[in-house]
């Protein structure tokens, strides 16, 4: 059907860095998962066309698929603000109220100089309008990929926030004519 968009969303590959980080931008992608990556990259349609978060970690998977992708700011993962770059074993020592108080609702919580997850779901929904007809590869972030599923299924951030989106995991969704349609989440390939 014309108007329909086909997106195969992707979840970048693990950060180099020590586990439990809320990571920056900068922080890197570990490439070392090369069977992974090459059977993703046999799974996209030819002639997909790439968009991917602009931070660092994502357009290097991207380009480790074959993509040079076009950057889209609302790709971005959801803005820990004073938190990013810290780990959270630290941060449940040291963050106080204002870190307790976000798990108590992680959804719609924000860091200092942060935003929510529901923020993150609504910045989503811009970047996905700008996706046009035929095969997408989004290479983004978990809470991206939760983002979208959100959208699609118009789950409740609280509900979204359940799904597991693993490094490298594909999720498939489709924009129709009638609504949207969910043909895997969190798929692992190899």
């Amino acid at each position: 059907m014309e108007g329909e968009t086909f997106l195969w969303l992707i979840r970048h590959a693990p950060v180099c860095g020590i586990a439990g980080t809320i990571h920056a931008a900068e922080a890197a992608a570990d490439l070392g998962d090369q069977a992974t990556l090459a059977a993703l990259q046999k799974r996209l349609p030819p002639g997909v066309a790439g968009y991917a978060s602009p931070l660092r970690r994502t357009v290097e998977t991207a380009r480790a698929l074959g993509l040079e992708p076009e950057l889209v700011g609302e790709f971005r993962e959801q803005d820990f603000g004073d938190w990013s770059g810290h780990r959270h074993d630290e941060l449940s020592t040291k963050g106080g109220e204002a870190y307790a108080q976000f798990w108590r609702d992680p959804a719609r919580g924000r860091p200092p100089n942060g935003e929510s997850f529901a923020d993150q779901v609504a910045r989503v929904r811009q970047g996905l309008s700008r996706i046009g007809a035929g095969s997408a590869a989004l290479i983004v972030h978990s809470g991206t990929v939760r983002a979208a599923l959100c959208i699609a299924l118009d789950l409740t951030p609280e509900a979204a926030l359940r799904f597991v989106i693993d490094p490298l995991s594909l999720t498939r969704i489709d924009r129709l004519a009638g609504g949207w349609r969910v043909a895997s989440v969190n798929q692992r390939i190899s």
